[in-house]
């Protein structure tokens, strides 16, 4: 249930002229080639437009018309956009300037500011047009940057250029990259000249928008794309991750004991070549180690697992910074997660280690367009014999999958080795595809569906998060079918991944900041912060309002009710990177976990869910070495998971501070850990004692 990310915002302009000099329409299509929207640009000879601007995927998306005014020098001076936002939200934003003077006006906020020379607005909800200006005007500016209004500076840069020719026709374009707005560069391609104009944008592995006529190019975009950004994504690998050559000691740090949820007594923990090779009481002699690193007391954890992602290439600092060493990708385009295992197996991405999740779409309007889409069984089987034939050790079912061969189609996945786990299918309830064999159950509201469906809903669209937010407030959690339904999970051991800080948009007051990230929001660069408070559902009034928050607060209690009940609870997001799995362990604890037990579940829960126990999920001798040191205690104050001080895994020491302070984030802690070189004398000490502490643990024997 990943919220959309458009490239630079949603949301267009609408009016109405009688000029209009000529039209462009650009096609959207989703990876595997399903047109999923539209964009629509009528151009005025004064420099006015009007965007028409949809978008439908997984049965949500946009809608939204704008209407742009642009002054001579490149200037945005006014704007409108109406509509709805992916899930339903009302988007009413107008911008104006006059002479100096700018002012703006949305559902979610209202100023104004003085402003000199050539500046762009940046829409809450936008189509790509705004941006599309935004680049116009760089391209005429020497220093290829503008200046941002309500705040911040935009800047451009070139990454390749090429022609392109199809049917007689040929057309130069050039890839530039965008920075300052969002927490990673923004892309596109535009047409080579002077006054440059919109061709295409690409989001590899997601979609690509392209100039009606031209899209039989659209694949060559995005292989020259994903290469351009792959130079970029390298070196910013090769900056952040700093490689631990020989042995390594972490001295001095309590660590936490996820099979007990607590911390022990001081100690030293050894790491040769990514595994964790011995742990020793705190001030023993070093034993050969060529590196210290200097705990001072903090709190060492297992690395965390984030058990909902859907990886990209660009959000993997985003979640090392957190401390997530290991992310479920709960689906994604096949080719480009292949690509994403290899580049991280490598060394060329700055990402956790990733698990795998096959994802199984059925066909309909609705469908999400992930993984395999199918129609029949011997389709589902083909899916599930590519996915075990690739390693994948679980498969994930969505919500237009066909009802029909759910069970045949569960049994063939645990014939091939793979646990099963998803959305519900349109036309079932939860109890029925546990009933099929299902080992594991995605989001709170596929959850509290359970007990809501009927026939007449259709839980592929909007209505799987309206029915929830009306109707949870008034179930009682203590009555008999929530109770069997509870100890049915318990009994059978189905795990249950709620993803409770992403589901607290059902109760967001648009222009209020999002629960889950208020507490990082003064970090962020300013227009990711104005994001948080982008409401996203109708909520048309105060009743509603509150009835929403009523019945998300039972959402939370269910959770409780479950973990306490002996139910297997996992720690996912399915949002913003590496923050919102901090914020779900904060949502863990309201629904009444310890902040201990919030941490088991985030690290032994993970292993064990993922079938990684053998090598991750604890600190101990022989498994690999992701460790993350954190400032504070989150084993008394949550809050702490947040102060995230240094992370090792996969051989690299990876800086927190130094990843926020790359993307434009206000770092959470004040200082780096220092990595001291030991004196070579050191090193050789004991050397052979050394050499028989590992052959004892036999790490030869363990799977890279």
């Amino acid at each position: 249930m990943k919220r959309l990310a458009l490239s630079i915002a949603l949301g267009l302009v609408c009016g109405a002229s009688l000029a209009a000099t000529s039209t462009t329409r650009f096609l959207i299509f989703v990876e595997n080639g399903k047109q999923a929207g539209e964009q629509i640009v009528e151009h005025d000879d004064d420099g006015s437009e009007r965007v028409r601007f949809i978008f439908k995927d997984n049965g949500r998306g946009p809608e939204l018309r704008e209407t742009l005014k642009v002054g001579k020098d490149g200037s945005l001076l006014a704007y409108t956009a109406t509509g709805n936002s992916t899930f339903g939200g009302v988007v009413n934003d107008r911008f104006e300037r006059s002479g100096d003077t700018a002012r703006w006006q949305s559902t979610t906020e209202q100023g104004s500011t003085r402003v000199q020379g050539t500046a762009a607005y940046v829409p809450l909800v936008s189509s790509f047009q705004p941006a599309a200006l935004a680049i116009r005007a760089m391209a005429a500016r020497p220093d290829k940057s503008l200046a941002l209004l309500p705040s911040g500076t935009m800047r451009m840069k070139v990454l390749e250029s090429r022609t392109l020719s199809q049917g007689g026709k040929n057309q130069a374009v050039q890839l530039v990259a965008l920075t300052g707005v969002g927490l990673s560069p923004q892309f596109a391609w535009v047409t080579r000249e002077a006054r440059p104009q919109l061709f295409a944008v690409v989001i590899p592995g997601y979609m690509t928008m392209i100039r009606e006529g031209w899209q039989a190019q659209g694949k060559t975009l995005a292989t020259a794309q994903k290469a351009a950004e792959g130079k970029l994504l390298v070196d910013l690998a090769a900056q952040l991750q700093h490689p631990l050559t020989g042995l390594t000691v972490v001295r001095n740090a309590r660590v936490f004991d996820s099979e007990k949820a607590e911390l022990t007594a001081p100690q030293d923990v050894y790491v040769l070549r990514g595994r964790i090779t011995a742990m020793l009481p705190a001030g023993a002699p070093v034993r050969g180690a060529v590196n210290e690193i200097d705990a001072a007391g903090r709190v060492l954890l297992p690395g965390l697992f984030d058990m909902h992602g859907h990886v990209g290439r660009w959000e993997g600092g985003l979640n090392l910074a957190a401390g997530v060493t290991s992310v479920r990708d709960m689906g994604n385009d096949n080719a480009t997660l292949q690509d994403i295992l290899d580049e991280t197996a490598s060394g060329r991405l700055l990402s956790p280690q990733i698990v795998p999740a096959g994802f199984l779409e059925g066909e309909s309007p609705y469908s999400a367009n992930n993984g395999f889409v199918v129609k029949d069984l011997r389709g589902a089987k083909s899916a599930i014999d590519w996915y075990a034939e690739h390693g994948y050790p679980q498969l994930k079912i969505y919500n237009s999958f066909p009802k029909e061969i759910l069970k045949e189609t569960v049994a063939y996945a645990h014939e091939r080795g793979l646990r099963v786990s998803g959305h519900i299918p349109a036309g079932l309830r939860a109890q029925q595809a546990i009933d099929a064999g299902y080992d594991e159950i995605q989001h709170i509201n596929q959850l509290m569906l359970n007990f809501l469906f009927t026939p007449e809903v259709d839980t592929r669209t909007l209505q799987r998060f309206y029915l929830p937010s009306e109707k949870v407030a008034d179930l009682d959690l203590d009555s008999a079918p929530v109770q069997e339904f509870i100890a049915t999970l318990k009994q059978k051991q189905i795990a249950i991944d709620p993803t409770l800080a992403t589901f607290a948009f059902l109760k967001q007051k648009d222009g209020e900041i999002n629960e889950p990230f208020a507490p990082i929001a003064d970090h962020m660069p300013p227009d990711v912060k104005r994001g948080f408070a982008v409401g996203t559902m109708k909520i048309p009034d105060d009743a509603t309002l509150q009835r929403y928050r009523k019945s998300y607060a039972k959402m939370v209690d269910f959770v409780g009710r479950a973990y306490r009940a002996g139910v297997p609870v996992l720690a996912g997001t399915d949002e913003l990177a590496g923050f919102t799995l901090q914020a779900e362990l904060a949502y863990l604890v309201k629904a009444g976990l310890t902040p201990a037990q919030a941490l088991q579940v985030a690290t032994r829960n993970g292993a064990q869910y993922t079938r990684t126990s053998h090598e991750r999920g604890s600190i101990t001798p022989g498994k690999l070495a992701d460790l993350v040191l954190v400032d504070g205690d989150p084993t008394r104050d949550i809050g702490d998971i947040r102060k995230v001080a240094a992370v090792i895994t996969r051989g690299y020491l990876v800086y927190p501070r130094e990843v926020h302070q790359a993307l434009g984030v206000a770092p959470f802690v004040a200082a780096n850990p220092a990595v001291t070189r030991l004196p070579a004398s050191s090193a050789s000490v004991a050397a052979g004692g050394n050499e028989g502490m590992l052959g004892v643990l036999g790490l030869g024997k363990h799977r890279d």
